[in-house]
């Protein structure tokens, strides 16, 4: 049996599996589970709600002052994770295209990243949990037991997210879309996508969810025995 107490992270771009990936191995380690980017689409949706998609002018200036107004939270059970904004439960309405058309920018931004570090960290503290996101391993968590850099080709991840259904837009948008969201991640100042010192790469281009689950627990089963 792997010890209840570890932390392990996943990073990685959008459509890489890491969802997917994370779920299944906290159920099979009886951990937590917590994505992180459901905190950043939580609080994208409560600053849309607040006028967001009509502020032109100094958009920055006025994420950040409305920023703290809104509470986000996550229930991290792996079995039926739960994200709330202000304590509503907004699992459906944050994959909305809108909410997906704002965070890149608003989860570039220092004043939004500072508040959710600090929240995520307090999330992670406990231990025993599965945690994916974009710098968990680099910046949330580095010292954790193990952790993991999820990619994929751009193609591969385009037709995984078209086939969840829940985009609206065809192929050829999907993956303009996972480009563009690519960019900003890797390019940000603050907190960019990178792959964290210590971490695995796993391509999953090629692999099913089953065989991408094998090659990390053993992986994990490897740095907690060893």
């Amino acid at each position: 049996m792997v010890a209840m107490e570890p932390v392990v992270t996943i990073d990685g771009p959008s459509g890489a599996g890491k969802s997917s990936v994370a779920r299944v191995l906290a159920k099979r380690g009886g951990w937590r589970y917590l994505d992180t980017g459901s905190l950043y689409r939580a609080l994208t949706l409560g600053l849309l709600s607040r006028g967001l998609a009509q502020v032109s002018n100094q958009r920055a200036e006025w994420i950040c002052a409305n920023v703290a107004a809104i509470r986000v939270g996550a229930d991290l059970s792996a079995h039926d994770p739960k994200t709330f904004c202000n304590g509503a439960e907004v699992g459906h309405e944050i994959r909305g295209e809108a909410v997906t058309r704002n965070v890149s920018e608003v989860s570039a931004l220092p004043c939004v990243r500072s508040g959710l570090l600090l929240l995520q960290r307090e999330l992670i503290a406990l231990g025993g949990i599965v945690v994916e996101g974009r710098d968990i391993g680099s910046v949330v968590w580095p010292q954790a037991a193990a952790k993991f850099y999820l990619t994929a080709d751009l193609k591969a991840r385009a037709q995984r997210r078209y086939a969840e259904g829940s985009t609206g837009i065809d192929i050829n948008s999907v993956e303009g879309s996972i480009a563009e969201r690519d960019q900003v991640d890797s390019t940000r100042v603050h907190s960019p996508l990178t792959i964290a010192e210590g971490a695995m790469i796993v391509d999953t281009t090629e692999l099913t969810l089953e065989q991408v689950v094998e090659r990390i627990w053993d992986e994990i089963e490897r740095k907690l025995l060893s």
